[in-house]
């Protein structure tokens, strides 16, 4: 017979965890003194431990481990169980092997500048939002060619949400395409070039169906559909009658941002910065970015805007 403290020992665990495969009838005690209370344990349960330590270093719980040591779960389910495990530890390495990759990158941005860069980028899902837009285009996805079409598709919103009573619920949200070909099937917004690299200038504010009920819109939004699994594209905008279109605009399923504080004119830094740490972490974009306009005072050096750019793996 081993005392508790001995058997402990032997088993490379403490002495309060044995108390605990006690307490919840994992390991009982061969023997317990009814008068001192003190455990004894005898040699041969050292293998039940050992097959405890075993199951549990796999990633079992206590309670698992209790019903495959009670013969509860069969061969086969507790092949299943190994392989879930399998795919979670799967699952775990990959995702610290892309948090190591984004530690080597800031890593290697720090060494290449001799100082830590100040724009932090994260990646995450963005949420669908309800939009009273209102669109145009630029000659250019360039901000010497966004500037002059947005600036003054967001004051003639603004105006217009404020004459039908629709009080904006969320920030304002700007997003682009391409212009649509002859024969795709979707209007070009008026205004603007159509050169090669012109793009088609959304100004949206997020708004509630509640609002535009209430306002007397005669649309409803469209649903939006997803492209490519990766980044969600609006349906067609309907018309409100009120002026404006509105659209659902399906969220990012997964999006490189970054805030860039100032007025927009001076995005360019922001948006090369992006683009690196995009290259560095082993992504590559997945379509244009969007602007979600977080504050917007009268002094454009205090504009606060997060670059949301939907990325995939490269």
């Amino acid at each position: 017979m081993f005392s508790i403290g001995d058997f402990a020992q032997y088993g490379r665990v403490s002495a309060r965890m044995l108390r605990h495969y006690d307490a919840i009838g994992l390991l009982r005690p061969a023997r317990t003194d009814p008068v001192s209370g003190y455990r004894f344990y005898e040699a041969a349960q050292l293998a039940r431990l050992n097959r405890i330590i075993a199951l549990k270093d796999l990633g079992f719980s206590l309670q698992q481990v209790g019903a495959i040591l009670a013969e509860e779960v069969s061969v086969p389910e507790l092949r299943g169980m190994l392989r879930l495990r399998q795919a979670e530890l799967e699952a775990a390495l990959t995702a610290e092997g892309a948090r190591l990759a984004r530690v080597e990158a800031r890593l290697r941005t720090i060494e290449s500048e001799g100082r830590m860069s100040a724009d932090d980028v994260v990646v995450k899902r963005t949420g669908t939002v309800l939009l009273a837009e209102l669109s145009g285009i630029a000659a250019s996805y360039g901000p010497e060619d966004i500037g002059p079409v947005i600036t003054p598709l967001y004051a003639e919103l603004c105006r217009l949400l404020e004459a039908a009573g629709v009080a904006p619920a969320g920030p304002g949200l700007a997003y682009y395409e391409n212009v649509p070909e002859p024969g795709e099937g979707s209007e070009r917004p008026a205004g603007g070039s159509e050169g090669k690299d012109a793009v088609v200038v959304h100004a949206g504010m997020v708004i509630t169906e509640e609002a535009l009920t209430k306002a007397g819109a005669k649309a409803a939004a469209t649903a939006g559909a997803k492209a490519d699994g990766t980044s969600g594209r609006p349906g067609a905008p309907s018309a409100t009658g009120l002026g404006f279109d509105v659209v659902t605009l399906p969220g990012l399923d997964s999006a490189a941002t970054v805030v860039h504080r100032g007025p927009m004119s001076r995005i360019l830094p922001t948006s090369q910065n992006l683009a690196h740490w995009i290259d560095a972490n082993g992504y590559r974009s997945a379509g244009y970015a969007r602007e979600l306009y977080l504050e917007c005072p009268p002094d454009l050096e205090k504009w606060v805007t997060e670059i949301q750019e939907p990325v995939v793996r490269a």
